[in-house]
């Protein structure tokens, strides 16, 4: 398998892994500022962006993480959004050796609703989007990201962005968007957090409703050496929203 990835900069080594349906172009800001300082790897999960013809409908977090690691130089600061933040968790978990550090930003170890977590999505909301894909996928992934976003012009602007990028490469391959929902459903992380050892910044959206974030609050207290920073007016992407605030947090709490 071959993963596309852009990399840039030099300096102590970063990784950015998105989230459904979108590829590396959306940390394109963030990565060029990171890239005076660092040197950043920004990747497309199998069948988004420009990672073609790469079997998807097996994948699982862990094993996600393990081709993310082939094309690392090394040890990384490991950043991963919505999505990605399973993978980077899993990363943390079951690769310790390759993680120097772990972000984790609109995150959560389990994306829907169980009987002792409801600080998160009722499965019909996904399974919604899994029936929607398969007629109309293009106007799925609209809706899947005006979900994401809360109110306030901030929020606007970045809807504005993020549809922006969506399309840039094409549409996901289906069976990547069908197994990334399936991940996202079925995905259960919790009993992961407690043997996680790398210093752990969470930032996260007070407005997230992907997310909702009772679940970073839980996230963070269940890490090790975790901390949670919040972003009080932010939907799911605070680091578009918010770039300035969650530049700075990431600069000063994560990065070497």
């Amino acid at each position: 398998m071959t993963l596309y990835y852009e990399r840039a900069g030099h300096g102590p080594d970063i990784v950015l892994v998105h989230g459904w349906g979108l590829h590396a172009g959306i940390w394109s800001e963030l990565a060029q500022d990171l890239s005076r300082r660092h040197r950043v790897t920004a990747v497309d999960l199998p069948g988004h962006g420009r990672s073609r013809g790469t079997p998807a409908d097996t994948f699982t977090p862990e094993s996600l993480a393990k081709e993310i690691e082939k094309i690392l130089p090394g040890p990384a600061v490991w950043l991963g959004w919505s999505l990605g933040g399973l993978v980077a968790l899993a990363a943390a978990r079951h690769m310790p050796q390759a993680v120097a550090k772990l972000v984790l930003v609109g995150a959560t170890p389990k994306f829907v609703q169980a009987p002792d977590w409801d600080c998160a999505l009722v499965p019909e909301i996904l399974d919604g989007f899994a029936q929607e894909i398969e007629t109309d996928t293009r106007a799925a992934l609209t809706r899947f990201l005006s979900l994401q976003l809360g109110d306030g012009e901030a929020e606007r602007v970045t809807l504005r962005r993020l549809r922006a990028e969506l399309f840039r490469h094409g549409e996901p391959e289906l069976t990547a968007l069908r197994a990334g929902l399936r991940l996202l459903k079925e995905t259960d992380l919790r009993g992961a957090l407690s043997g996680i050892e790398a210093p752990t910044l969470v930032l996260h959206g007070g407005r997230d409703r992907l997310a909702p974030p009772d679940a970073a609050r839980r996230l963070a207290a269940s890490v090790r050496q975790a901390r949670l920073v919040l972003f009080e007016t932010a939907g799911h992407a605070p680091f578009l929203s918010h770039a300035a605030q969650f530049n700075r947090e990431l600069e000063v709490m994560a990065l070497p």
